[in-house]
């Protein structure tokens, strides 16, 4: 199993440098035509702004598996430490039903869009909305690989890659 979320954590990297990459080069190399020729891609902006969307939705995972995401800790700081373990399992199986909803209810979105078409380039709307059905199963598992030290004492994965903390003291 260790291996299986090493490999998932490095594919899942790898999806976002990639995306990440591919926007900026597309969004760089509009302002420069724009600047140096008075014209644009005229796909450029409705790429990039998919791409964004993949990029949120895959990035969501790693983001929930390092404790990135907005957070309010107060309840949980306040109640003695069997109420906030009882709470934290709430927590946890409410977050695990609302990504196994996003999963159901995207791919669900994702087919009553694929006959609409994307106005520049004319890709079917399914592969945009993918990213929603894709990243919830990325969020389960990344879920699932954490959250058994979230109940237990509300730690979460420690990377330098994703960690900004970790990061800055490097």
């Amino acid at each position: 199993m260790d291996a299986f979320e090493k490999a998932l954590m490095r594919v899942n990297r790898a999806a976002l440098i990639v995306l990440l990459a591919a926007m900026a080069l597309i969004i760089f190399a509009n302002v420069v035509l724009r600047y140096t020729t008075s014209a644009s891609i005229e796909w450029a902006e409705e790429v990039a702004r998919y791409l964004m969307v993949w990029l949120t939705f895959l990035g969501a995972g790693p983001v929930l598996r390092y404790g990135g995401h907005i957070a309010v800790d107060n309840l949980q700081d306040a109640l003695p430490r069997g109420a906030a373990r009882a709470l934290r399992w709430l927590i946890a199986l409410l977050l695990l039903g609302f990504f196994v909803f996003m999963a159901v209810y995207g791919v669900m979105y994702a087919e009553r869009a694929q006959y609409q078409t994307t106005p520049t380039t004319q890709i079917s709307m399914a592969w945009v909305y993918a990213a929603i059905p894709v990243g919830s199963v990325l969020l389960v598992a990344h879920w699932l690989f954490i959250v058994r030290g979230y109940i237990a004492e509300r730690s979460f994965a420690a990377d330098a890659h994703f960690d900004a903390n970790a990061s800055a003291s490097l």
